[in-house]
């Protein structure tokens, strides 16, 4: 991926490259392969469009009750994508369904990236 003096480089951790592929594999399973790329393509246009601007995310209202404001997110409803800036790189953490237990898979996933 070649990067212009404005964009920073994206990179997935492991879990989030887990959580695409378990999307896209659930999505193929229950609506279909036109659906799962769509779904896919979008959430990669998410995550490619912080590579621009990424700052724009919101800080996630399960954190910000904690009192952190390392972490931000943006959104291909229901989906959530959770990401930090460090070292002017943006690494996503977290990929999920947004209608699902936040709170605990937030806690467990920046938990582990910890350690």
């Amino acid at each position: 991926m070649t990067v212009s003096p404005h964009q920073f480089p994206v990179l997935l951790t492991e879990g989030a490259a887990q959580d695409i592929e378990g999307i896209h594999r659930h999505i193929l399973d229950n609506d279909g392969p036109d659906r799962a790329r769509h779904v896919l393509d979008q959430l990669m246009a998410a995550v490619e469009s912080l590579s621009r601007l990424p700052h724009r995310g919101k800080f996630p209202d399960e954190l910000l009750e904690l009192g952190i404001r390392e972490y931000r997110q943006v959104m291909f409803k229901p989906h959530r994508v959770i990401y930090r800036m460090m070292d002017s790189q943006v690494f996503i953490y977290l990929i999920m369904d947004g209608r699902r237990d936040m709170q605990s898979a937030l806690a467990r996933r920046l938990l582990e990236s910890s350690g």
